[in-house]
């Protein structure tokens, strides 16, 4: 076996080590990466704080964005069965972003917030339940795993999308 053979062969053995040692993780343009729910389970509380009362978090149906200088963009559905039903309307995940982001092209400031899709729109709320930004919304006919909450790299480039099934919104730095 040629030397040129071996450091294919070692390259290979390092790239299979690595894809295996995060398994949850997936790395998008510039070193961004994109969380599952197992890496959620070390960042998001079990219970979070929304419009004067606890909801429980899903951390199954959680994900978000890790990105290259450190700083995170984390989204969680949470339990809403004990508020009211126009807070439920809105409130379906709660959504941290810990610097400023764009979501659906428009502004959102660093902070911790409830967001939901709400018909066509996606709708983020400050923890008083109070509409902060709303924005269209799509639709990825084309998915081939829907599940009720994700974040994946935008395939368009330049950002990333949160989805809830088949609905989602793009968002980036």
């Amino acid at each position: 076996m040629g030397s040129s053979a071996i450091l294919k062969l070692a390259a290979a053995g390092a790239l299979a080590v690595t894809m295996m040692a995060a398994p949850g993780r997936v790395v998008a343009q510039g070193g961004d990466t994109v969380l599952k729910p197992a890496d959620m389970e070390k960042l998001m509380p079990s219970k979070v704080y929304y419009r004067g009362q606890s909801a429980s978090t899903q951390i199954r149906n959680s994900g978000g964005v890790k990105f290259a200088d450190g700083f995170f963009v984390l989204a969680t559905l949470v339990d809403t069965s004990g508020y009211a039903t126009d807070v439920q309307s809105k409130y379906q995940a709660y959504f941290i972003a810990e610097v400023p982001i764009k979501v659906g092209g428009e502004n959102l400031a660093a902070g911790i917030y409830g967001a939901g899709f709400v018909g066509d729109k996606f709708v983020v709320t400050d923890v008083g339940a109070h509409d902060v930004l709303a924005v269209n919304s799509g639709e990825d006919a084309g998915i081939k795993r829907p599940m009720p909450l994700q974040v994946l790299a935008d395939p368009a480039g330049g950002g990333f999308r949160l989805y809830a099934g088949r609905r989602f919104v793009s968002f980036s730095r």
